[in-house]
């Protein structure tokens, strides 16, 4: 894969860019030459081939003909478990293809909230460098952290992953799904409850307990593969 770049602009052929702070300190340090060609990309879904010129200008040229960007919207509801692992979470999930990354505080989370307040930009910067390591052209949102109840009552196809509750049914097809994965405690009783009311499906994850990391990097991949974003 060529060398990727982050260009915050409308690109289309034929327009020259500028490079910019640490996408022109990454240019430098490759020492592109005049002519190379590499692969920049927007964050919103726009990647193009491109020219390096005298830097810090690069020349647009065409379109990327390959698409890296998932078939359905799946958006991750993650709880916040052990920092180091949440982020290797965030760095898989937005690899496997996630539209967005919602952390959850639910019941049974252990990590205190001193721990991760104000973690915002950090998590936004590993999707980001995630997203210029897979070749994707759209940047997913972390959004803040946000409370199970909440997030759980938002509408569309909402998955619950867990070990113990009984499956059910799973839709055939969904063009968006927002996939719940607990923390190391697993959701309450209360948190059960409240997405069997408000209308979520169950599923499990094979006859093992996983881990809360593993079980959100299995369900990305499960989710991508039934949409067919892994053929």
């Amino acid at each position: 894969m060529r060398h990727r770049f982050f260009v915050p602009h409308v690109l289309a052929a034929g327009a020259t860019v500028a490079l910019e702070g640490d996408e022109l300190h990454h240019a430098r340090v490759l020492r592109l030459h005049d002519g190379e060609e590499v692969e920049v990309f927007d964050g919103r879904g726009g990647a193009w081939i491109a020219a390096a010129r005298a830097l810090p200008s690069l020349e647009v040229l065409r379109a990327v003909d390959v698409d890296r960007e998932p078939r359905v919207a799946l958006h991750l509801a993650m709880a916040i478990i052990n920092l180091d692992k949440f982020e290797l979470v965030l760095q898989k999930a937005t690899e496997l293809g996630a539209h967005s990354i919602i952390p959850l505080v639910t019941e049974r989370i252990e990590v205190r909230t001193e721990r991760y307040r104000g973690k915002g930009e950090r998590w936004q910067k590993i999707v980001f460098e995630a997203v210029k390591q897979s070749g994707r052209a759209r940047v997913p949102v972390v959004e803040s952290p946000a409370n199970f109840d909440d997030v759980v009552r938002r509408g569309g196809t909402r998955i619950v992953f867990d070990a113990d509750v009984p499956p059910s049914p799973l839709p055939s097809h969904f063009d968006a799904a927002t996939l719940f994965i607990g923390p190391e405690g697993g959701w309450s009783d209360d948190e059960i409850r409240g997405a069997k009311e408000s209308g979520c499906v169950f599923a499990r994850l094979g006859p093992r307990r996983l881990r809360a990391e593993t079980a959100a990097i299995v369900a990305m991949a499960l989710a991508a593969a039934r949409a067919g974003d892994l053929d």
